[in-house]
């Protein structure tokens, strides 16, 4: 039997993008659905960003403090792997969405379990457990964040291979022996910095130059050689052609394009992402299943009234953080044209755009050293017409960083737009520097001129130290 229930807003996906949009609809008194097939919380809470972060954190711990006299020799020893683990089942809430249920529950969002499809314009049917139907029609707004899922590249075997991707990676019970990992981005610089020290000997298989192609060449340069120094082998220039592993148990073989063969006990595929659109009703509105979906700044899908689609659906920035900065947009711009309001579109930093996406996406990569970024890249400045130049410096000669560590190694660029004399970018490696960015942020997505940066003074002696240095390079000319 269908129920038939009406709401202003009905929500596809209640990760943590699709409960922002929740909160934001509901603090406007709109009455908002949401339809869940699996946790609340979605893959940042139970298979990505916080379970990652805890198996990172005591690597990047270890690291720290192996590299301070009078610290390095009490932490020479192998990390507790079982209790890195326990802590990392703690940090995803042992994957029981009670907490994040009740959260919804306490705002006045209905929730609805089970799978939620698009059934014409402004109509979501949720498929309950047992049996159920609910025809859910949106007065004002359907939003989908049903986010993206690991794509599988077309190598021979490998289908049948039962490898890892992020999920596995991010929930294993324990650490396998050998573990081989295809890709060099951000899913697979981490798995691997965290399982190397975990115990598995660890082997990457990157098919271009270097890793993290995303960011400024110096940062995977840094990156790969903290791995190397760690005891991970990297292979560039690699290419994986077949996989072999029988009945999709057991040691698992690579054949690469010269024809070598590496032998793992588990492989992880970490070569990208697809947009879990493929079975929501698409083609029930017009659009292409499987497609990701293109929006406005207000990030309301091209063509329509009513469609919304934020976070890593929509392919602007995959990021937990810049989901959630789109749901808030996304919300405030439905509650105004629900009310009548006049958005302020024509304000580029405005309440109603996700101006951001485009101009000062933020991001760090939590590998020994770290990688943190925001804005535009030196390449990316250049292609984009901006008439700019590049400041380096060398953050190991900053004071901060030498009573940081010993032996401190990093590098820090800041991209300047000449004609305006603001910053389009900012990139620093190095441990640590994750604490900077945010810093970094606000100079850019504020378009804080150079001259009045130069009043911002760093505290001695912090690795902060280093957008003076930074400064004063590009005033030297």
């Amino acid at each position: 039997m269908t129920q038939a229930v009406e709401y202003d807003v009905v929500v596809l996906g209640a990760g943590p993008v699709g409960e922002n949009v929740a909160d934001r609809t509901r603090a406007a008194g709109l009455s908002t659905a949401v339809v869940e097939s699996e946790l609340i919380g979605g893959d940042c809470s139970y298979w990505a960003c916080m379970p990652s972060k805890a198996l990172l954190r005591p690597v990047i711990a270890r690291a720290d403090a192996r590299r301070l006299p009078g610290v390095s020799a009490a932490v020479q020893g192998p990390l507790d792997s079982k209790a890195v683990l326990a802590r990392r089942d703690e940090q995803a809430a042992h994957w029981n969405d009670e907490g994040q249920l009740a959260w919804l529950d306490s705002i006045g969002a209905r929730v609805y379990r089970g799978k939620g499809a698009l059934h014409g314009p402004r109509k979501v049917v949720a498929y309950g457990p047992e049996g159920e139907h609910y025809s859910l029609t949106a007065r004002h707004a359907v939003v989908v964040s049903t986010g993206s899922r690991a794509v599988l590249p077309d190598i021979p075997g490998l289908a049948g291979a039962r490898a890892w991707t992020s999920r596995e990676a991010t929930s294993a019970r324990e650490a396998p022996g050998r573990l081989a990992v295809v890709g060099g981005g951000v899913v697979g610089v981490e798995m691997a910095t965290a399982w190397q020290a975990l115990g598995s000997q660890v082997t990457m298989l990157v098919r271009g130059g270097g890793l993290l192609p995303r960011m400024e060449p110096f940062v995977g340069e840094h990156v790969a050689d903290g791995l190397r120094e760690a005891g991970v082998t990297v292979l560039t220039d690699t290419d994986v052609t077949a996989v072999e592993r029988p009945g999709g148990t057991g040691p698992v073989t690579l054949v690469l394009g010269d024809g070598e063969r590496i032998e793992a006990d588990e492989l992880l595929i970490a070569t990208g992402r697809a947009p879990r659109t493929d079975d929501i009703g698409l083609e029930t509105v017009g659009l292409e299943p499987g497609s990701w979906l293109t929006v406005d700044d207000s990030c309301r899908v091209q063509g329509t009234e009513w469609l919304y689609a934020v976070g890593d659906v929509n392919r602007r920035a995959l990021l937990t953080h810049q989901g959630k900065y789109q749901a808030r947009v996304a919300g405030a711009a439905i509650a105004a044209r629900a009310q009548q309001v006049p958005l302020l579109e024509t304000d580029r930093w405005g309440a109603h755009a996700a101006t951001a996406d485009h101009a000062a996406v933020p991001q760090v990569v939590f590998t020994d050293p770290e990688a943190a970024a925001v804005g535009l890249s030196l390449a990316e400045a250049e292609g984009a017409g901006h008439r700019v130049r590049a400041v380096d410096y060398d953050l190991a000669s900053v004071a901060g960083a030498g009573l940081y560590a010993e032996n401190y190694r990093g590098h820090a660029r800041m991209v300047v737009d000449l004609d305006r004399e603001v910053l389009l970018g900012v990139t620093f490696v190095g441990a640590g520097v994750g604490e900077l960015l945010h810093s970094a942020t606000i100079a850019v997505a504020g378009e804080v001129p150079i001259d009045r940066l130069w009043h911002a003074v760093p505290s001695f002696p912090t690795i902060s130290e280093i957008w003076l240095r930074l400064l004063e390079t590009y005033r030297a000319g």
